[in-house]
């Protein structure tokens, strides 16, 4: 992070969605290492995969590399839960800078993802690095709640659990993303950039999570789907380190 803020170009979509994100340019993922290094990201996420196969150019590239540990696709139904699919210190040796998980917070296998969060913490910590924890309320436990009380006790939970950085999907208005951020502690706040939007709306969004006290964004459709990428990142940018 640079002065306590961030913004992350994530790209494990094609894991969670499948293929139906990308068109013929951002299908290749070299294209992604382009836009992060032009647009001076502080990261850029990828599965272990993509971090495997195109770790010569992610070095070259020198941006810093987050590698998510865990993953599923959309094709299952029911209570979602995501299992580990790569170690910390297959991470480590990758060059990752941090790790990331998701929970499905309400899952009713929200246990195992506490447990295997827990581990994966006590090793990354050990090496010295991050972790940043996909915090998703999903399942059948969030039926009939505010979508704005579940995003603070997402936040919650990631100070309780110990991590570092929690990326949650926002909510609701400028006070709820305050209170998400105040329950959140120590732990920094990110914000998940969602699917492609109009770049006026997004901008609009962005100046919100800022004033609300988030640390930033880990955007991907929204870049990568841009136009003109790089544009719109220095646009979001010069709001995420305002003075």
């Amino acid at each position: 992070m640079t002065k306590g803020k961030a913004i992350f170009l994530a790209y494990d979509q094609g894991m969670e969605h499948g293929p139906t994100d990308f068109n013929d340019k951002n299908v290749d993922p070299q294209y992604i290492i382009d836009i992060a290094q032009k647009g001076k990201f502080n990261a850029v996420i990828f599965q272990k995969g993509i971090a495997e196969k195109y770790n010569d150019e992610i070095k070259k590239s020198k941006v810093p590399l987050i590698v998510k540990l865990n993953g599923k696709s959309s094709l299952v139904g029911g209570d979602p839960i995501s299992s580990q699919l790569a170690t910390v210190e297959e991470a480590y040796n990758l060059g990752a800078v941090a790790v990331g998980y998701t929970i499905y917070l309400g899952s009713n296998h929200e246990s195992e993802m506490f447990s295997e969060v827990e581990n994966i913490q006590r090793e990354a910590h050990k090496r010295g690095l991050p972790v940043i924890i996909w915090m998703y309320p999903r399942g059948s436990g969030t039926k009939g709640k505010k979508k704005t009380e579940l995003m603070a006790y997402a936040t919650r939970i990631a100070l309780e659990l110990g991590v570092d950085i929690v990326k949650v999907q926002p909510f609701g208005k400028l006070e709820d993303i305050k209170w998400a951020v105040k329950a959140a502690g120590k732990v920094k706040v990110v914000c998940a950039g969602g699917s492609k939007i109009d770049e006026k709306e997004l901008l609009k969004q962005v100046k919100m999570y800022i004033a609300a006290g988030a640390s930033g964004l880990a955007i991907g459709r929204n870049i990568w789907q841009s136009k003109n990428p790089i544009k719109l990142t220095e646009k979001i940018k010069g709001i995420i380190w305002a003075k």
